[in-house]
């Protein structure tokens, strides 16, 4: 069931006006390989991307996109044992550097000069939206971290807990 949420939700918040890279499918790929089955978690954050980008419209960089938010899901799955905030922190930075990387040697391959003041450029050019991206990454990470753990507790002698994963 919660599968179906946040792939929802990731969905939907990819179709409303938002701040560009203000989206949660970096924390929600994050959150899947911390707490989802291992075969699930490459699926949430591409059946997203898959879904919104059909809509969005499709782009020259979509397989750099959508591979670093599968590879983000692989790093939440060093959550499993320790979900710390510190640990977190850290997971949601290293993602965002991480899809920085990526997905501008996407944009440079396709839409800048393949040359060496081309790759800078694009990278000097893509510094907002890593800004943003860190931004995102860490509220939203946070956000879903922290109400899953707090219903999870307050919910765990219910009727209705195995809506929850553990």
């Amino acid at each position: 069931m919660i599968v179906y949420f946040l792939i929802i939700v990731g969905f939907l918040m990819r179709l409303v006006p938002h701040v560009p890279n203000m989206a949660p499918i970096a924390a929600i790929a994050i959150f899947s390989g911390a707490y989802l089955n291992k075969k699930i978690v490459p699926w949430v954050p591409l059946a997203i991307m898959i879904a919104s980008d059909l809509i969005i419209g499709m782009h020259d960089v979509v397989l750099y996109t959508w591979g670093a938010f599968i590879v983000i899901g692989f790093f939440g799955m060093r959550l499993r044992e320790n979900r710390s905030p510190v640990r977190i922190f850290k997971i949601t930075i290293t993602s965002a550097l991480f899809f920085f990387a990526v997905s501008n040697l996407g944009v440079w391959i396709a839409w800048y000069p393949n040359t060496w003041a081309g790759l800078t450029q694009c990278y000097v050019n893509a510094i907002p939206f890593l800004r943003n991206t860190m931004v995102s990454n860490v509220l939203f990470s946070f956000a879903f971290f922290g109400i899953y753990e707090y219903a999870k507790k307050a919910f765990r002698n219910y009727k209705y807990k195995t809506v929850l994963l553990t």
